[in-house]
């Protein structure tokens, strides 16, 4: 049996900013290059050995279902026999290995609810947590190797965040260097792929108003229990249009960033 923890991600809010996107979809299923952004997000556990999931759902979860339900015929050549719909699949993907939980969390639910109501799905001590809406080139491994070494109940990943804004490098008021929205190189914010002890359900609630970035993580941290893996390279959210846009003219470069499988 695969000892790895699992690996839980949240796939059930709404994406208000999205609304082009999200009014007839989850936000997990919006698509970069062609694919749900919650497959880059799971290729890049996979990538590492952890392909163990369990998924979230809330809003519009029937379709999330429904995509990996249907995703071994969607992704290779197969024939069909009509009258007893028979189907022979030519495997043609690579994601023959992963096992997928499907959990409705609720409709309603905020994060800390949506972790909480599939705590009798972790079996051992560890599991990791991470947003249907993010990706980064973060290395899986090490985050947990950090986790591990440190003993406390639970570690957040700090991430440097892209500025909104043009930044300026000004020597006696001559502009030396201009960078288009670059990565911010001072503070770090949540950057989402946490990991954490199976102790950590005692902070949450079975509430639909227990958000996890709340009173659970801020209680974690007054206890000293909360640890942060910084890292520096790429990391890029989902949340507006203008972020859609940048994760799939990025994907159609020679080297996406996050892409660190082949």
């Amino acid at each position: 049996m695969n000892s790895n923890p699992k690996v839980v991600i949240l796939c059930g809010g709404r994406g208000t900013r999205l609304v082009g996107e999200t009014e007839y979809r989850p936000k997990p299923l919006v698509e970069i290059g062609g694919k749900p952004i919650l497959w880059h997000i799971m290729k890049i556990y996979a990538y590492y050995g952890f392909k163990d999931f369990i998924l979230c759902l809330g809003y519009r979860g029937k379709m999330i279902k429904d995509y990996f339900r249907n995703y071994e015929v969607m992704n290779s050549d197969f024939t069909i026999e009509l009258g007893t719909g028979n189907i022979k699949t030519y495997n043609s993907f690579q994601e023959k290995d992963w096992a997928i939980t499907l959990i409705d969390t609720g409709e309603e639910a905020q994060t800390g609810a949506r972790v909480k109501r599939i705590e009798k799905y972790i079996k051992g001590d560890l599991f990791m947590l991470t947003y249907g809406d993010g990706v980064a080139d973060i290395n899986i491994k090490e985050l947990l190797k950090f986790h591990k070494s440190h003993g406390k109940i639970g570690t957040i990943t700090g991430v440097h965040p892209s500025s909104r804004f043009g930044e300026l490098v000004i020597k006696e008021k001559q502009v030396n260097e201009f960078t288009e929205k670059p990565q911010i190189k001072e503070g770090f914010i949540n950057g989402g792929f946490f990991v954490f002890n199976r102790k950590f359900f005692r902070y949450l609630k079975d509430d639909d108003n227990c958000y996890l970035e709340r009173e659970p993580l801020e209680k974690l941290a007054r206890d000293r229990e909360l640890m942060v893996y910084t890292h520096k390279g790429f990391w890029q959210c989902l949340d507006t249009p203008r972020e859609l846009e940048i994760l799939n003219t990025l994907w159609k470069s020679s080297k996406p960033p996050w892409r660190i499988w082949k």
